[in-house]
C-alpha cells in the first residue's frame, strides 16, 4: 500500500483509510448503502444527495451515516 496515495477519514467514528481522489459516492457504494434511506453527513453539515459524485474526500474528514428506520 503507497502511503502517498491513501488518506485517513472517520465513518461513524471508525478510522478507515481510502484512496485519495474517493468521493462520498465511492464510499457509499463500498458500504453498499441504499442512497434513499439515509441520511449523510459530513464534517458535521448534511450533504445533498444529487452532488456525492462531486465531492471528494479529504484527509481528516469526518462523515456519518445515519439509515432511516420505519416503525409503528
Amino acid at each position: 500500500m503507497n502511503k502517498k496515495n491513501k488518506i485517513k477519514i472517520v465513518v461513524n467514528g471508525k478510522l478507515l483509510t481510502v484512496n485519495i481522489k474517493f468521493s462520498l459516492k465511492n464510499l457509499i457504494e463500498k458500504f453498499k448503502t441504499p442512497i434513499n434511506k439515509v441520511a449523510i453527513e459530513l464534517n458535521e453539515e448534511i450533504v445533498d444527495k444529487k452532488k456525492l459524485n462531486k465531492i471528494f474526500l479529504k484527509s481528516k474528514d469526518r462523515i456519518e451515516i445515519v439509515h432511516f428506520i420505519g416503525g409503528g
